[in-house]
């Protein structure tokens, strides 16, 4: 190695060192800190939203998005779903005039147990963003893995829209998001730490002792073995160190804030996951019937606590969204 390129490598910071290993994701839904740190693809989900349009910037997105309702609905109640759709929509198209990938778009959680709904939904999502001349291969639908989320997917990838499986807490969830044949999904490493901690009182973990690393690693081990084309987005975080564990993650997506922390670190980041060493590996293919699934997941109590939960949080969040912009859509109209 020459003298420059010694020094290249010293200079390069961790988040740097990530991108080469891993596809780095911004977990935000604030525009600006995607800007910031240039990552691959970006995901947005209610309670991001909720944020990011507190924020006085993105007021002319909500303004937009509310006058769509207006020109869509019948009811007051219809107006609100429309305009909260095209919110989301709003929020994506612009996140992809910045990353180079794809934004994820989340169903609304309160149709996790409704299958036909939910592709229902996912196809207004790609329909608003065709109309904005973004192509569905720049989209992935994020949808609650429950066993109806996973089939909805199973029906959309049929269709060639691609799909982001969420709330996934345990191996029965991955299998049977493999099975399905769904593009990719997000295991969530700091619920899963958060339950443990929680749970034990342990709230120190050493690189590979984490439970919410530990399962990620399996998953992605498994898949990698079995040649499944599903891929694994690490989700979640609660620190720089769950991130560097898992080192080589076919992505990993990050809030801004661990983003700073990784882009003001020099350490030099070792490759943790490879897909050589998982096929590598002496592991038992697993597959699940419906009946199967359910048991297995149920058998995971950390899994089942955290997904319903996870669940109520993201519901909780869109009613909060939707009842800013009915607010908002009350204050216009008594203007006017």
């Amino acid at each position: 190695m020459s003298a420059a390129d010694a020094k290249k490598q010293k200079m390069a910071n961790t988040l740097d060192q990530l991108k080469e290993k891993t596809v780095v994701v911004a977990d935000t839904g604030d525009i600006q800190a995607i800007s910031r740190y240039l990552p691959t693809d970006a995901t947005t989900n209610p309670s991001l939203l909720l944020a990011a349009s507190q924020m006085p910037e993105y007021s002319e997105l909500i303004e937009d998005a509310i006058s769509f309702g207006e020109k869509n609905g019948n009811t007051a109640d219809e107006k609100v779903t429309h305009a909260i759709d095209k919110l989301f929509v709003n929020f994506g198209a612009k996140i992809l005039k910045i990353v180079p990938g794809r934004v994820s778009t989340e169903v609304d959680a309160r149709l996790s147990f409704d299958v036909d709904a939910s592709v229902a939904k996912a196809h207004r999502f790609i329909e608003l963003y065709e109309q904005q001349g973004i192509s569905k291969d720049r989209i992935l639908i994020k949808l609650g893995t429950t066993w109806e989320g996973v089939q909805a997917a199973k029906i959309l990838e049929s269709e060639g829209i691609h799909c982001n499986m969420t709330l996934l807490f345990s191996f029965a969830q991955a299998v049977a998001c493999a099975e399905a044949g769904v593009t990719l999904i997000s295991p969530f490493v700091g619920r899963i730490y958060d339950w443990y901690v929680k749970s034990t009182g342990q709230k120190e973990y050493g690189l590979h002792d984490d439970p919410g690393v530990q399962s990620v690693t399996k998953i992605y081990n498994h898949y990698k073995k079995f040649g499944y084309k599903t891929v694994v987005m690490g989700a979640s975080f609660r620190n720089t160190k769950q991130i560097k564990a898992l080192a080589g993650c076919d992505l990993l997506t990050i809030s801004p804030k661990l983003l700073e922390q990784l882009q003001s670190d020099d350490d030099k980041l070792e490759t943790q996951l490879s897909a050589e060493v998982a096929q590598s590996q002496k592991l038992e293919k697993v597959t699940l019937t419906e009946a199967q699934f359910r048991y297995m997941h149920n058998e995971d109590p950390m899994a089942v606590e955290k997904l319903a939960e996870g669940i109520r949080k993201f519901a909780a969040d869109s009613i909060k969204l939707e009842k800013m912009l009915r607010e908002k859509m009350q204050e216009t109209n008594g203007a006017s």
